[in-house]
């Protein structure tokens, strides 16, 4: 597979493809690069800040992320952007190039034949596990992402859609999005629902 040179936007959140990622653009480089995309294809790369802040250099990215595409854009008088993103695919970054005038890296697609299919397991059973998570973190105000979360008839973005929406933190989103195929995706996932319904299941006997 050819590498291609994307603009990139290193964050502290983690996109997976068919998410919605709504971003409010106010530093003057990605002010750019937005105009850059809107001025071309609209795709932008998106990846993890697993160390440091990327405001000032000296950040560590992840070199798996994902690919979005802006798909609206409103510039707002001061001469910041509100925009929407929709996650589209997977990328690992081969190499980072030049961040003047703004990020970019020569990038691949990651791993997209090895995700065709439908999960070994129950998918029912996850929903039913991520259902009953989404509902005992509601319980706790510990998360807003109502429970009744409509979910793709699609098993590979249903398990991205509960990727995204799980109360998880950046590093065990960033864990999943790495899978290299849907069983270890499904798998992982079932593990950390788990974890979680342990926890919140201990934290409401608690209060």
């Amino acid at each position: 597979m050819s590498a291609e040179a994307l603009p990139m936007f290193p964050l502290g959140t983690v996109l997976f493809p068919s998410m919605l990622l709504p971003l409010r653009i106010f530093e003057p480089r990605y002010r750019t690069m937005i105009r850059h995309c809107l001025d071309t294809d609209r795709r932008f790369g998106v990846v993890l800040i697993e160390r440091g802040h990327e405001v000032g250099g000296g950040d560590v990215r992840s070199d798996v992320g994902c690919a979005a595409t802006v798909m609206q854009a409103e510039e707002q008088r001061d001469g910041q952007w509100l925009l929407m993103a929709l996650g589209t695919s997977r990328i690992r970054v081969v190499e980072w190039l030049e961040d003047d005038p703004y990020p970019r890296a020569r990038v691949e697609p990651w791993c997209v034949a090895e995700l065709g299919g439908s999960p070994p397991m129950s998918l029912e059973l996850l929903v039913s596990r991520f259902r009953r998570v989404l509902a005992m973190a509601a319980e706790l105000d510990a998360w807003s992402v109502p429970f009744g979360i409509e979910l793709s008839d699609d098993p590979v973005v249903a398990l991205y859609q509960m990727c995204g929406s799980a109360p998880l933190g950046p590093f065990d989103r960033q864990s999943l999005l790495r899978c290299a195929d849907v069983a270890t995706l499904a798998e992982r996932l079932n593990g950390l629902l788990e974890e979680l319904t342990d926890t919140f299941e201990r934290r409401l006997a608690e209060s």
